[in-house]
């Protein structure tokens, strides 16, 4: 907005006022009278600049944007704790019972258990918020002394920690209550505040699924796969308690009865033929090949709340497959053994199931 507001143009300006019948020069004594005032104005232009970008949510970031999403009531949401499944196992390889508070390590971070949830099996919680807890799998290692215990496994993810929200999405959100009106359980409601429950990514509002004032809400977590039964049961608790259903307990209002579900995985099975280059081998980019599809998946399971279903599509997977460093070419590509694009249901999304190279 201000870039020509620089120190020669201010200087410019300033002397242009100045009669010509004085010496103007750079080092006259004019000239060095401006000078300052001129290195000051532009500092101040500069900072009007930032200034101005701080003021608006297209440009503000971090403290500036979470008080400028706040006038609308749209909080930044803050970092949250994984949840994990945890098993415990004496010298005889039976199940052990350990005291709730007992803290484990990974290496990394620490976890603390607080629930029973069977014999030997028990939810534990990250004691550093964020993803970082959702990724370890695992031995664990005792801080506190524990009798009889041989071995700890760290497991599930029951409920997805995440990370404190980006100003992307927090943009993203303050923005959607422009365009949006979310209110008084309207679909548009539903899906902000389902949004807003630790571990959930995303979520489909189905009304009237199964009559008048039922609502159906299909999720999917954090980690855009499909959500384990704790975290649909925690959120259909959040929601509408089961057993005071429709009585307003929850998030719903009074008189809707919602059941929450998880979104369908649906396992894709993919094969093809490919060509390495030079010393490479289908052993040594096995894995980056994998995890080219995986994040092609991810992308479209980051777009199913807002698509009709989705589609599964050969050429994409071959795109991915050919930015894999080593790979020159890739043929005769099969998707669960055809040809064709496969087309998913409302509420399914893609789980890679086996890969399978034709010259492995």
């Amino acid at each position: 907005m201000y870039e020509n507001m620089t120190f020669e143009n201010i200087m410019e300006r300033c002397l242009a006022r100045v009669p010509d019948t004085v010496d103007k020069r750079e080092g006259s004594v004019i000239y060095d009278a401006i000078a300052p005032a001129a290195a000051e104005l532009a500092n101040l232009y500069i900072e009007l600049g930032t200034i101005m970008d701080r003021a608006f949510p297209d440009t503000a970031t971090d403290v500036d944007l979470t008080k400028k999403a706040q006038e609308r009531g749209v909080f930044r949401q803050p970092a949250t704790y994984a949840v994990r499944k945890g098993y415990f196992e004496n010298g005889q390889g039976g199940s052990l019972d350990i005291p709730l508070g007992t803290r484990f390590s990974d290496g990394n971070i620490n976890y603390r258990v607080t629930e029973r949830i069977a014999a030997g099996q028990y939810r534990l919680v990250a004691e550093t918020a964020g993803t970082i807890g959702n990724e370890y799998f695992g031995n664990l290692f005792p801080i506190d002394f524990i009798k009889g215990l041989a071995a700890a496994t760290l497991a599930d993810v029951l409920i997805p920690g995440e990370d404190e929200e980006t100003d992307e999405a927090l943009r993203e959100r303050y923005y959607e209550t422009l365009k949006s009106q979310a209110f008084g359980g309207n679909i548009a409601d539903y899906r902000n505040k389902v949004k807003l429950i630790q571990g959930v990514g995303d979520a489909k509002i189905i009304p009237v699924w199964n009559g008048g004032g039922t609502v159906k809400v299909v999720l999917i977590d954090s980690e855009w796969s499909v959500p384990s039964p704790e975290l649909v049961d925690y959120v259909q608790n959040e929601i509408d308690p089961v057993g005071h259903q429709g009585q307003g307990i929850g998030l719903a209002p009074i008189g809707h009865v919602v059941t929450v579900a998880a979104v369908t995985g649906v396992e894709i099975d993919v094969s093809f033929t490919l060509t390495l280059d030079t010393g490479y081998t289908w052993e040594a980019v096995q894995e980056d090949v994998k995890n080219a599809i995986k994040s092609y998946f991810v992308d479209l399971a980051k777009s199913w709340a807002d698509s009709p279903n989705l589609i599964v599509r050969v050429s994409q997977i071959e795109t991915k497959v050919l930015n894999v460093e080593g790979v020159i070419d890739i043929a005769g590509t099969k998707i669960n053994g055809g040809t064709a694009n496969i087309s998913l249901d409302a509420i399914s999304i893609p789980v890679l199931g086996v890969v399978t190279n034709g010259t492995a």
